[in-house]
């Protein structure tokens, strides 16, 4: 049956999603409640509130609108008339998301970026979703519990003898930056680990059900790093899924300086291997944990914003505390939820960047004292 959207619709009619239509979890986003909906084929995303997703989770070609209507007025208290359905069947149908509707046109190609010899992208397989799920069937079993609690228990540890001991890496690293044969090894160990890190992100998305769109090289001269697009993050199935995607590549950074960090502890090297392993520790640890820093567009931003079940979680935080200093009566619109939400965010934000200058000015004393 056509979806009737050019008429008052008819109260058997029996609306249907598209199987492959996806549709985010309740997010906050500034004052309200949403939910993010993207159209795979069309390649775009739009945003509906928590009612007209109510009826969204509901059109699954076995209820018609008279049964929809009762369950909406049942939640909510009150019936939808035939305005409302038109205007919703309308929208959903002209955005190609409804089965019996017409379908949206295809995504077009973005047109390639520019790329220079300073700066650009280059895609290192045609396939990459295709090469994540291969590499998830080689190495996929490793995301097990019984690999995945040893592994976590083993780095902790690493990083709690790293505290311990940190006066001892600090000295090392800078014998490492007088050593330039030993540095540049270690400066190849760092980059394969961002390699490594970001290639993390696209096999635990492929686990759970995600879409790697892109697998490449990206150049800032003199900075190049890889990079791994996972193009349907936020609609993972559950907020545990989209954290364990968002904290793989820290903890692979973290897993590859575990053998580095035994050779330190247990293995008779002399002082400028010792002093190696020790300032690559303490690199790598770093650069690790910078990635975690909760600032967009890190990997921590996204997995607080998980957290707290929020999009554009920075813009909605500055806007509710611009707001709130100002003393602007918009700021009393925010529900409580988000007034929390966006204020311990800001704060949190500002003691993560004030630990992160301490320790700098506590490095540069210990340097200054030695």
């Amino acid at each position: 049956m056509t979806a009737p959207t050019d008429r008052a619709p008819t109260d058997r009619y029996r609306p249907c999603l598209r199987p492959e239509v996806l549709v985010s979890d309740a997010l906050l986003l500034g004052p309200r409640t949403v939910h993010l909906v993207k159209n795979p084929r069309s390649g775009k995303s739009y945003e509906v509130g928590v009612k007209e997703h109510f009826l969204m989770a509901r059109m699954d070609g076995t209820r018609a609108l008279d049964e929809l209507g009762e369950q909406y007025a049942a939640e909510y208290g009150k019936r939808l008339g035939d305005a409302n359905w038109q205007q919703l069947l309308a929208m959903l149908g002209t955005r190609g998301l409804l089965a019996d509707g017409p379908a949206a046109p295809p995504a077009e190609e973005p047109p390639e970026p520019p790329r220079t010899l300073l700066r650009g992208t280059l895609p290192l397989v045609a396939d990459a979703d295709a090469t994540a799920e291969r590499l998830h069937r080689a190495v996929g079993f490793l995301l097990a519990a019984p690999f995945m609690v040893p592994l976590l228990l083993l780095i902790t540890a690493m990083e709690v003898v790293a505290v311990a001991r940190l006066g001892e890496l600090v000295d090392g690293a800078v014998a490492l930056f007088t050593n330039p044969v030993l540095l540049a090894g270690a400066a190849a160990l760092l980059w394969f680990s961002t390699a490594l890190h970001e290639l993390a992100h696209g096999v635990v998305a492929r686990r759970y059900g995600g879409q790697v769109a892109e697998i490449g090289l990206r150049w800032r001269l003199p900075v190049v790093i890889m990079y791994c697009t996972v193009d349907n993050y936020q609609y993972l199935h559950t907020r545990r899924d989209r954290i364990a995607t968002a904290v793989a590549g820290a903890v692979m950074n973290l897993a590859v300086l575990l053998p580095f960090c035994a050779a330190w502890l247990f293995l008779p090297v002399d002082d400028a291997t010792g002093d190696a392993l020790a300032g690559l520790l303490l690199l790598g640890s770093a650069q690790a944990l910078a990635m975690l820093v909760p600032l967009p567009p890190l990997d921590g931003y996204k997995i607080v914003a998980q957290l707290y079940g929020a999009t554009a979680l920075a813009a909605s935080s500055r806007e509710y505390v611009r707001l709130a200093v100002r003393r602007d009566p918009a700021a009393k619109a925010y529900p409580r939820r988000a007034r929390t939400a966006y204020l311990t965010y800001t704060l949190g934000s500002f003691l993560v960047l004030a630990g992160i200058l301490a320790a700098v000015v506590a490095l540069l004393v210990h340097l200054l004292a030695t």
